[in-house]
């Protein structure tokens, strides 16, 4: 999968090197500008929907948060009471995701850095992959989608960010400057076509908009 491994390169020298401590602050309860308080909430809202697909008691369940950021989710999916492998990545956000983990959900998260479809991470109930695939195509979407089903028991509730005219605009303007002045670029997509990559069946759950922040939470099954 090359075209799948340049772009993880890119994504992770793009969070480890230059947006590492902008998204620490995003993500956190510090004061940000109007903007990316819109994002935050979108953000929010959006993790918010992704865990309302799951029971609310996740005890026995093991959980797979692919591209796991700072460890919001993984610290909620802990909470219901989960066994979550929490990956990313970014080293970075790793490290991050560690410090903000409650101490007393240490023993139910495992944070590792790596590739989220890694098969050495073993197999699990659910997985959910929130904001982490929107820089791949179709194909490589869908080859990550296979890879987990392979190892996902129940469902997996993924994003993309949906194909609509403003950010069908952004993604065009976006490709005019240099790749080496723009950070990894979010390929817009239709549920419909990426479903033909995908096994299984595609669901859309919903769709959050809030200012900059537009995501579109799907949800597969074998």
């Amino acid at each position: 999968m090359p075209d799948y491994a340049l772009t993880r390169d890119r994504v992770e020298t793009y969070f480890d090197r230059t947006a590492t401590q902008t998204w620490e602050r995003l993500t956190s309860h510090e004061k940000v500008s109007r903007i990316r308080e819109t994002v935050r909430q979108g953000r929010d809202r959006m993790r918010a929907l992704m865990l309302s697909r799951l029971p609310q008691d996740l005890r026995g369940t093991r959980i797979l948060d692919a591209g796991c950021g700072t460890g919001a989710m993984a610290q909620e999916l802990a909470l219901r009471g989960a066994q979550v492998t929490a990956v990313d990545i970014s080293p970075q956000l790793i490290d991050i995701a560690k410090r903000r983990l409650h101490p007393a959900l240490a023993t139910q998260v495992d944070f590792q850095s790596g590739d989220m479809s890694n098969p050495a991470f073993g197999r699990f109930d659910f997985a959910l992959a929130m904001d982490s695939l929107i820089y791949y195509r179709d194909a490589d979407i869908g080859r990550v989608i296979d890879t987990l089903a392979a190892r996902t028991g129940q469902s997996i509730i993924f994003t993309v960010a949906p194909r609509t005219a403003f950010l069908m605009a952004f993604f065009t303007v976006g490709k005019l400057f240099p790749r080496s002045d723009r950070s990894p670029s979010m390929i817009p997509h239709d549920a419909a076509r990426l479903a033909r990559h995908c096994p299984g069946t595609i669901t859309k759950i919903g769709r959050i908009t809030s200012g900059f922040y537009i995501s579109e939470a799907l949800e597969h099954r074998t």
